[in-house]
């Protein structure tokens, strides 16, 4: 297999079931990329399986069913592969989301006796190319797994060149700039508040009221921080409006069935990032909403709507 750097976009598939170079989907960690080949079936669409463990390290299994959100990060992984293999984004671009949305079907993540194989299907729409690169896209995708749909998404990213990625960030490109006057890490708050296990997994810190929290942005984590970067990784934002529906929708135990998020500016790590959670009304299908707003100073960088229901104890 050739090094990454020597991929294009004419190398038109690799094996099924083969490991993906960690460095396509923008991973260090080569135990941490979900997918597991791709075949490109036309200009625009994209054939992708992946493979979900069964005890992931941070994606943790809860009420016997996988972790939604490995469907999320399944698809954050296909947008850089798919930039680089599919249209010949070189690996030094950035891809930058504008937006997120996805619906899971918890009665498909049932947890098995072997790791979930998954087949991702890939379609790209509204191409914008900038002197023959990839500039911006729309990217469908659907997941099914055993014949069972375990989730659709739609996402819209960007792909920018050093030179323009420099620009939009300014002194913050350079991860020393950025990361120097962070955050003083704060205590997290009850793991089983936020319906994770461990603390170090926990992303939210008291915020002085019940449905207020502070970001806990812990660069040391080995998976959310992979690798360094220059601001707070859109999986957290995710992973927080996750946690944040989760603590309130409490006591009643629940699983994300949906998320539906807008990426509007970078947050920093140099001051505080306040998550707001308001819940509204349950849907007759039992669905039940929460409203997520990320504030950091007098912007608001960050919002979704999450959807989730109860599972049984």
């Amino acid at each position: 297999m050739r090094p990454a750097s020597a991929l294009r976009a004419d190398d038109r598939a690799l094996p099924p079931l083969t490991a993906i170079p960690r460095q396509l989907v923008h991973k260090d960690t080569q135990a941490e990329v979900l997918l597991c080949g791709w075949q490109q079936d036309g200009d625009d669409t994209f054939a992708i399986p992946a493979q979900w463990p069964r005890s992931h390290t941070f994606y943790h299994p809860a009420h016997e069913l996988y972790d939604p959100m490995l469907f999320a990060e399944s698809v954050r992984q296909a947008i850089p592969l798919v930039s680089h293999v599919g249209y010949g984004a070189p690996m030094d671009n950035r891809q930058i989301w504008d937006h997120f949305r996805c619906t899971i079907f918890p009665e498909a993540l049932h947890r098995g006796p072997r790791p979930a194989d998954c087949d991702l299907r890939l379609t790209c729409t509204d191409v914008v190319r900038r002197a023959g690169r990839l500039g911006r896209t729309t990217m469908q995708a659907t997941a099914v797994r055993g014949g069972q749909r375990v989730g659709i998404a739609e996402t819209r990213f960007s792909n920018h060149t050093p030179a323009i990625y420099r620009r939009l960030r300014g002194p913050r490109c350079e991860i020393a700039r950025a990361t120097e006057h962070a955050v003083a890490l704060p205590a997290p708050l009850a793991p089983d508040e936020v319906g994770r296990i461990n603390p170090q997994d926990v992303v939210l810190a008291p915020g002085g009221s019940h449905r207020r929290s502070q970001l806990r942005v812990d660069t040391t984590h080995p998976v959310l921080f992979d690798h360094p970067v220059d601001h707070v990784p859109g999986m957290i934002l995710l992973e927080a409006a996750r946690q944040a529906a989760h603590s309130a929708l409490r006591p009643d135990p629940t699983v994300m069935t949906g998320i539906d998020a807008r990426f509007t500016q970078f947050v920093e790590f140099d001051a505080p990032c306040w998550i707001e959670a308001h819940p509204a009304a349950t849907s007759a299908d039992g669905h039940r909403t929460v409203h997520i707003t990320a504030r950091q100073g007098d912007v608001i960088p960050f919002t979704a709507t999450v959807t989730a229901v109860v599972v049984a104890r």
